[in-house]
């Protein structure tokens, strides 16, 4: 999937990559895809729950070699 930034919060454990995911959404126009790389596996849950309460849409969520991956489409 093509995103417009990517955002590497790998290493960063709970509460960062929400927290670096909204500082760099922040920057973004509606419409525009931000793709998230985080290890911490509280993320799973973390970030689907941030984007949904935050009004923005979850397009895709993926894990690959340990690397969860979140597509997020900006409101």
């Amino acid at each position: 999937m093509e995103s417009n930034k990517v955002l590497n919060a790998e290493g960063l454990a709970c509460p960062m990559p929400v927290v670096k995911a909204k500082k760099e959404i922040d920057n973004l126009n509606a419409g525009d895809i931000l793709e998230i790389h985080a290890t911490d596996k509280g993320a799973a849950s973390d970030i689907p729950a941030w984007t949904k309460s935050s009004g923005h849409e979850l397009v895709q969520q993926d894990e690959e070699n340990d690397i969860l991956k979140f597509w997020i489409k900006k409101a």
